[in-house]
């Protein structure tokens, strides 16, 4: 076998600490850890049977047991100078966020509410507009909220939603020797110099549901057990949080992670690391589901690949060519104490 130069294997092991380093301090990772404040208030509920955890803050929706599977409940909060700037994206991006909750729960999407706060009467109109724009376009209910209108008010805006899973992706399945693939649409285009990588675009309605109804259909035939959606917090930071329930840790192989085409878009890896994907999810996938999984996708426009396996670690490992790193060690630095410190990877 031919081996790296040392000069060479130097510059990777510089470029891959150089990558850790820089993903660990990011704004929208560290921001994650404001979720602590939920957490201490569910600490005390260690030891409850798997369907009473289901209830608790952890998942990307509490999930309620019914006599045809899971009732689902969610709620995502906009950013309030997001509202502010630019109040068509805020009220479509606050209803896809949240089908994204729903369809990482192996679930689908019934109806929303939303709550905002404004000083403009126009802009407020705009984001409603947005907002029941969306829900057509997803198909699910609007259903009304609470509006507030006043001088002085900051823009805010915050959305909830409800939905339905026959069967469960609950981040508590985890469990070493899983495969850890990503599930995501690469037929799209980067909004402008950010890190939000969009894939609605040039989709007809009844694409776009399909797409996103996807994580239920898997969950449905038992090709997977839990998901995340990757949001602000990119890859990495999701997985972070998906690990964060039981305490199991995770090896990914970078190299074998499926990216934009570097002839049509910008092929920063770091970029594409800690994007936040309008459709992309994590998913567990037990072995011997993995060769179904890769068979049922292989004729969607869809790419899920799998990128690394779950582990009884408590850690996140990077592989980067024929370099190692670690990028959390959740023993040591909980993120959002979600789990909390009774959280032991089950083996």
């Amino acid at each position: 076998m031919k081996r790296a130069h040392p000069c060479q294997t130097h510059h990777l092991d510089n470029e891959l600490n150089s990558l850790i380093e820089t993903l660990r301090n990011l704004p929208e990772i560290k921001g994650k850890r404001a979720i602590k404040l939920a957490a201490e208030l569910t600490d005390k509920y260690s030891g409850l049977p798997l369907e009473k955890l289901y209830e608790l803050p952890g998942d990307d929706c509490a999930a309620f047991r019914d006599p045809q599977g899971y009732r689902l409940l969610a709620m995502e909060g906009m950013l309030p100078g997001f509202v502010g700037s630019d109040p068509r994206a805020a009220g479509w991006s606050s209803v896809m966020v949240n089908i994204s909750d729903i369809a990482a729960m192996g679930g689908r999407a019934e109806a929303v509410v939303n709550a905002f706060w404004h000083h403009d009467e126009g802009a407020s109109a705009e984001i409603l507009f947005h907002i029941k724009r969306a829900c057509d376009v997803f198909g699910v209910h609007f259903a009304g909220g609470h509006s507030s209108i006043g001088k002085g008010f900051q823009p805010g805006l915050a959305v909830a939603i409800t939905g339905h899973a026959n069967q469960l992706l609950s981040c508590h399945h985890l469990a070493p020797n899983q495969k850890l693939y990503l599930l995501t649409d690469l037929d799209g285009s980067w909004h402008k110099e950010s890190a939000y990588w969009g894939v609605v675009g040039g989709k007809t309605p009844e694409q776009i549901r399909k797409q996103w109804q996807l994580p239920a259909e898997l969950a449905d035939e038992g090709h997977a057990v839990a998901a995340k959606d990757i949001s602000n917090g990119g890859i990495l930071g999701t997985l972070v949080m998906m690990l964060e329930l039981t305490g199991c840790g995770a090896s990914v192989d970078l190299n074998s992670l499926p990216r934009p085409n570097p002839e049509k878009h910008d092929d920063d890896l770091l970029r594409w690391l800690r994007a936040f994907q309008s459709f992309g999810f994590l998913l567990a996938v037990e072995p011997s589901r993995a060769t179904a999984l890769e068979k049922r996708m292989a004729e969607s426009h869809l790419t899920c690949q799998c990128i690394g396996d779950i582990n009884n670690t408590g850690k996140i490992s990077l592989g980067y060519h024929r370099q190692q790193g670690y990028f959390w060690d959740l023993h040591s630095d909980s993120l959002t104490n979600m789990g909390g410190p009774n959280a032991r990877c089950q083996f």
